[in-house]
């Protein structure tokens, strides 16, 4: 196994502001020694973008009317491509010390995290497996899809702290937003930025719409709490 265990799953409550810097911190307490993070975040609206996004003629001025329009734009360390952040979407960010800095287990992973989360959705009624979805955005590979419709994204990074090697695994899930809102927004913000790319909604779905397909409509509400149960006794028991 690649993923240690997990003794905590951390719910944030309240949506973060920068998921982003509040990963660094968490990866610096790994690095401290104070063992293996999971968390289990919301993101205030915005948008997450590798570092290529910021290399596109107009980045700085489209980066500062997203920041007018309140859904600021923060750039991450790993690749892929753009992902939003906001309401009905929640990241799982797992971090822990690696015996190296390179990524030479990084297919290993993937395959466990994907494993975490197909259990996880499992236990949610959803039935789904990791394939690319042509269409989707930040599509890879390492996607968990049900039905052919993307539900989830995952990423990694490997870096070394103070000195330690650390690695962080990442999923955002949509858990029960809108796929036709999200796929505009991505849509919207790709051109506005003057980019060709596009992506279709019917390459996305959610945990609720799929649970709910299945018979497992849940409280208007719920989801996140059920979300968090099913990876605390699913998903991270499973991760030792």
């Amino acid at each position: 196994m690649v993923l240690p265990r997990f003794a905590v799953l951390e719910q944030h409550v309240v949506p973060l502001a920068d998921g982003i810097g509040a990963e660094r911190g968490w990866a610096q307490v790994v690095a401290e020694g104070q063992g293996a993070q999971a968390h289990l975040w919301q993101g205030q609206p915005g948008w997450v973008v590798p570092a290529s996004y910021a290399r596109a003629p107009g980045w700085a001025d489209w980066q500062a009317r997203c920041a007018q329009a309140g859904t600021p734009v923060h750039v991450r360390s790993s690749g892929g491509g753009l992902v939003p952040q906001g309401p009905g979407l929640w990241n799982l960010s797992l971090l822990w010390r690696a015996p190296r800095s390179e990524p030479a287990q990084a297919d290993a992973v993937y395959r466990e995290l994907c494993a975490l989360l197909e259990r996880t959705l499992a236990a949610l009624g959803v039935a789904a497996s990791p394939q690319p979805v042509e269409g989707s955005f930040c599509d890879g590979r390492y996607n968990l899809a049900a039905g052919g419709r993307k539900l989830v994204g995952t990423a990694q990074a490997w870096r070394r702290l103070d000195g330690v090697p650390v690695v962080l695994a990442h999923a955002v899930i949509v858990l029960d937003a809108d796929p036709a809102v999200l796929t505009a927004a991505t849509n919207a913000f790709e051109e506005g930025l003057g980019q060709t790319r596009r992506y279709r909604e019917d390459a996305l779905t959610s945990v609720a719409a799929e649970a709910t397909r299945a018979g497992q409509a849940a409280a208007p509400g719920s989801w996140a709490a059920r979300l968090a149960e099913a990876l605390r006794l699913h998903g991270l028991d499973g991760a030792t």
